[in-house]
């Protein structure tokens, strides 16, 4: 069969960060049906959130190792595969094992997060890779699909669940597994393309020896915490400071920190062209901390207010990640998968140290979601105050930022080339 166009992998990979949405956010909306109906105790279901962040880490760390040597195509289509097996294992597995149903949510989880790792480390490099005049918008555009994911999923999984019922659950996870599934058929035929030349990129102890990779690390991980620190509280904080319904509070809390974080990166990507992207990153993270005093000290009068600081929040952490991945790109250009791998890594730390800290932060001081977050204000303030005093520019005439030697990175620089434009990767 004749290949697609580069426009195909493109749609692939937008595909991709929706599959990342569902096995991200339609477990997690079943967890008081688990508990009801199973008798899955909530610290257990908290776990299964622990194996799915975890196994994603294990994913992020190994795939630096065994990406380039495999291949992405045939990583990307397993990665998808995972991804729409375990949907289909979270619908089955419970039942099958029902004396132990929580074994099969463990099982199932596990292989969908495997999927979930494989995406996240594959689909930003190649987007990076695929030619395109304006890599930072691409790279925008990309992460704002992970949004309308989001809200496609809270949305429509809460209109199936109204209309037939929560106890026909498992027929919609069949369904949304069928996205995943399909996107697997898709990379079989779409072209690849490679971040950096076969053998070029750089290895992992090359990477660990670079000043401004750590520096990437650091801001990732805080643009990760930032997201999930309100992110997975949304709902939350919609009901303690609203008084609402559940059901009205994932609509109110999920729904419109995602839309905002998605319109903020639909908007980045049309206009960001214009805005040097360290500024972009300075005002991102200054415009959070503004968003988390909304959520943290509102009148208690006003509850509004803090609902709409969710929404400011959204709104700005919405470049933090995509935008750290395009100047680390830009910055240390020969990074290749092993860099696009362990900044996944440091991003998936600083989501799981982001949300939890809330929370226990949250119970420390007698269950007030608000103090948590105020807490929550020292990572856009450090994320601010490392670009401010960093000195990173948007390129480096050297690959590896000059940190090693083109003789012992056996990278040479490569200066005029279009990024962007190798071969497509090799069948």
């Amino acid at each position: 069969m004749k290949q697609l166009s580069p426009r195909h992998t493109v749609a692939a990979c937008y595909t991709g960060y929706v599959t990342q949405a569902i096995i991200g956010n339609f477990a997690p909306l079943l967890f008081v049906m688990f508990n009801q109906s199973y008798g899955v105790s909530l610290s257990l279901l908290g776990l299964m959130i622990t194996v799915n962040f975890g196994t994603q880490l294990l994913v992020d760390l190994l795939a630096a190792r065994f990406v380039d040597k495999i291949g992405y195509r045939p990583c990307m289509v397993a990665a998808h595969i995972f991804a729409g097996g375990g949907l289909v294992l979270l619908a089955v597995l419970p039942n099958v094992l029902s004396s132990a149903p929580a074994a099969g949510l463990f099982v199932a989880s596990a292989v969908y997060a495997v999927g979930g790792g494989l995406i996240e480390v594959l689909v930003s490099p190649v987007i990076e890779a695929c030619p395109s005049k304006n890599k930072k918008a691409a790279m925008s555009l990309l992460h704002s699909f992970y949004c309308w994911g989001q809200v496609a999923v809270v949305a429509l999984s809460t209109l199936f669940f109204v209309l037939a019922g929560i106890d026909n659950w498992a027929i919609l996870a069949c369904v949304w597994a069928a996205v995943p599934l399909l996107n697997a058929v898709y990379f079989c035929f779409v072209p690849m393309f490679r971040p950096v030349e076969e053998g070029q990129g750089l290895r992992i102890p090359q990477l660990l020896r670079t000043p401004s990779f750590w520096l990437f690390a650091v801001l990732v991980a805080c643009a990760g915490a930032a997201e999930l620190a309100v992110g997975q509280w949304a709902s939350a904080f919609a009901e303690e400071g609203l008084g609402v319904s559940k059901t009205l509070g994932d609509l109110l809390g999920p729904c419109l920190f995602a839309v905002m974080m998605g319109l903020a990166r639909v908007g980045f990507s049309l206009f960001g062209k214009r805005v040097p992207i360290k500024p972009a990153l300075m005002i991102a993270a200054a415009g959070c901390a503004g968003g988390y005093c909304l959520c943290a000290f509102a009148p208690a009068s006003i509850p509004w207010l803090g609902l709409v600081g969710c929404g400011v929040v959204g709104l700005f952490v919405a470049v933090m990640w995509p935008g750290t991945f395009s100047f680390a790109s830009e910055r240390i250009p020969a990074g290749g998968t092993a860099m696009f791998a362990l900044l996944a890594l440091a991003g998936d730390l600083g989501c799981t140290a982001g949300g939890s800290a809330v929370g226990a932060l949250a119970d420390a001081f007698g269950g007030n979601i608000r103090t948590g977050i105020a807490f929550g204000l020292i990572v856009p303030s450090l994320m601010f105050f490392v670009l401010l005093f960093s000195g990173l520019r948007k390129k480096s005439k050297l690959p590896l930022a000059g940190a090693l030697t083109a003789e012992k990175s056996g990278v040479q620089a490569e200066k005029g080339e279009e990024r962007g434009s190798a071969p497509p990767e090799e069948e």
